[in-house]
């Protein structure tokens, strides 16, 4: 078992042996910003598969695809040319830390949505990383105006650790929600589950539902 089957089997094994509820108890209570057994920290911890893979922007490309009127490929110039978004939103990672007022910047994923129209059959999307992640969402968890694609973080290029040059942010829902290295968006008719959800964590991954594992 190499280091990357290792760390994913710690990570099924945090999956279990936390599914039966014990991390429910609510952290700063009164806090009506921290989602059920979320605890607030400052610093921003980085979690991934044992892999960070190195995107030089001249080699960077995203394509959407799939149930789509204009399927497109984006070199980072193409990025870069789209209209720029600015938010600031909360982040809850599903290992029950939450670090509040992110500021992003990039593109926003209605703005996306404009570019390749998806087609009245579009229902779900599946995101794929340049480290073969992948994870899903429905089409209407990504219409929500704070879901965009970032490549800055608090006014600073997105690092490698935390998913540079580009991760999608979707802050209504766990952070594992948001693919790092973002490399390709398909749009579909039928969900298909990504890596953690068919490894036992939520489909749905709804914070204030503390909605952590199916």
């Amino acid at each position: 078992m190499d280091q990357n089957d290792r760390f994913i089997k710690s990570k099924e094994n945090w999956a279990k042996a936390r599914r039966g509820g014990e991390e429910r108890e609510v952290f700063y209570e009164g806090d009506d910003r921290l989602p059920p057994g979320q605890h607030l920290v400052e610093t921003w911890p980085v979690l991934d598969l044992g892999q960070k893979p190195d995107i030089p922007l001249s080699e960077w490309t995203l394509t959407i695809e799939g149930a789509v009127t204009t399927p497109v490929t984006w070199t980072w110039t193409d990025f870069l040319a789209q209209p720029q978004f600015k938010d600031v939103s909360d982040f809850h990672c599903v290992t029950s830390w939450s670090r509040y007022d992110n500021e992003w910047e990039g593109v926003s994923f209605k703005q996306l949505m404009a570019v390749v129209q998806p087609l009245p059959s579009a229902k779900f999307i599946l995101f794929q990383s340049y480290d073969d992640y992948t994870t899903n969402l429905p089409l209407d968890a990504c219409q929500a105006d704070d879901v965009l694609l970032t490549y800055k973080w608090n006014g600073r290029p997105l690092t490698k650790e935390h998913g540079g040059p580009v991760r999608m942010i979707v802050p209504k829902r766990y952070a594992w929600k948001g693919a790092k290295w973002i490399k390709a968006i398909t749009f579909s008719e039928h969900d298909e589950k990504g890596f953690w959800e068919v490894r036992g964590y939520s489909n749905s991954a709804l914070p204030w539902q503390n909605d952590r594992y199916g």
